[in-house]
């Protein structure tokens, strides 16, 4: 199909966490269900984990972040959200996403809010491997990011903070309607 193998690994990540094939080693990979599971998995943390984890996170880490961050972290972030505006592949994209996250936890000057961030940055790779893949969110992802990044310049706690709710917001509206239109009631 003229894909590279990248490509291939993401398709196949994303179906297991969509609880769609199950990998058996010296096997292969074979479809288990035709439907999304109820709660996705991506490695070592379920979906509905980090949905109910980030917010306690990421959101005061970007309102902290707003009144602490230095002149080169956000010239950083800016940079990363251009770099992810002109991204057409995935997997890169992925990783600048990663490095957008954990620059935002850095900024905050809240070690404890950095060393999460670090901790369950697999998770949050494949939860965002698996929408961009599944359900198109990286340009919905890129406005998003910009008016973090807008609202940690501002120096505001509160337009930075309430820019990552929406963010945080959005991923778990996706995840949530991925979910449901596999499994209709």
């Amino acid at each position: 199909h003229g894909v590279s193998r990248s490509v291939i690994r993401e398709a196949l990540r994303s179906c297991h966490a969509l609880g769609l094939t199950e990998t058996k080693s010296g096997l292969g990979t074979f479809v288990v269900s035709d439907s999304i599971a109820r709660d996705l998995d991506f490695g070592s943390y379920a979906a509905n984990e980090l949905v109910e984890a980030r917010p306690h996170v990421e959101i005061p880490a970007a309102g902290w972040a707003a009144q602490r961050h230095t002149g080169e972290e956000l010239t950083a972030l800016r940079g990363l959200v251009q770099q992810m505006r002109d991204e057409d592949d995935p997997l890169v994209w992925v990783a600048l996403d990663a490095q957008f996250h954990g620059l935002i936890a850095k900024a905050s000057r809240n070690r404890v809010f950095e060393s999460v961030i670090v901790d369950i940055r697999e998770a949050l790779t494949r939860q965002s491997e698996t929408l961009n893949l599944v359900a198109g969110r990286q340009e919905r992802s890129n406005e998003e990011h910009e008016r973090i990044v807008e609202g940690i310049a501002s120096g505001s706690y509160d337009h930075a903070s309430r820019a990552m709710a929406e963010h945080l917001d959005a991923v778990r509206m996706t995840l949530e309607t991925l979910v449901q239109e596999s499994n209709p009631l």
